[in-house]
């Protein structure tokens, strides 16, 4: 049977493709906000911790949303409700690998190679740019010309400027 375009395959597996771009987005804007989060004012800096707690972040947030959305489709008569549950997590996995960026360029800072702060700067200015990719697919997936899809991914780049907006006001 072939794959419907509701459905992206990938190496691992097939993933619905709402599911692929909702992680994306939402892991995308999770990390950027938690990176953004970061504060430098108390103590030394240390890029490998807060690599760590935004991977875990991620983690926590794919976990959160896909046991929620398993338990959203229970039935009164399901016998596979943990067996949907764990499928449900773990068809969560864009969300945690749209937060690599972010950890990979603190993991970056935890190595010597730039700043903490320049680690910040490096994974928003990634993760605005894959917010515009992220959009562009989505408009594109659902049928939009490409002048419409352009638009959409406009539109996502707002949450990334909105993000390093606060960041600069709040540093």
């Amino acid at each position: 049977m072939p794959d419907s375009p509701d459905v992206a395959a990938t190496g691992l597996k097939r993933v619905p493709l709402q599911r692929l771009l909702f992680g994306g987005v939402y892991g995308t804007v999770l990390a950027s906000s938690l990176a953004s989060a970061l504060d430098q004012d108390n103590g030394s800096p240390n890029a490998g911790y807060d690599a760590l707690w935004i991977m875990v972040a991620a983690l926590a947030a794919a976990a959160a949303h896909g046991y929620a959305h398993a338990i959203a489709h229970w039935t009164a008569g399901g016998k596979r409700a943990t067996a949907e549950s764990v499928r449900s997590v773990l068809h969560e996995w864009p969300l945690v690998v749209a937060a690599v960026p972010t950890v990979a360029a603190l993991l970056g800072a935890a190595a010597g190679w730039w700043s903490e702060e320049g680690a910040v700067d490096v994974a928003l200015t990634i993760n605005t740019a894959a917010l515009f990719g992220w959009g562009l697919l989505a408009a594109r997936a659902a049928g939009q010309r490409w002048s419409a899809a352009c638009r959409v991914g406009v539109v996502d780049v707002l949450l990334g400027l909105f993000i390093v907006s606060a960041n600069a006001l709040t540093h």
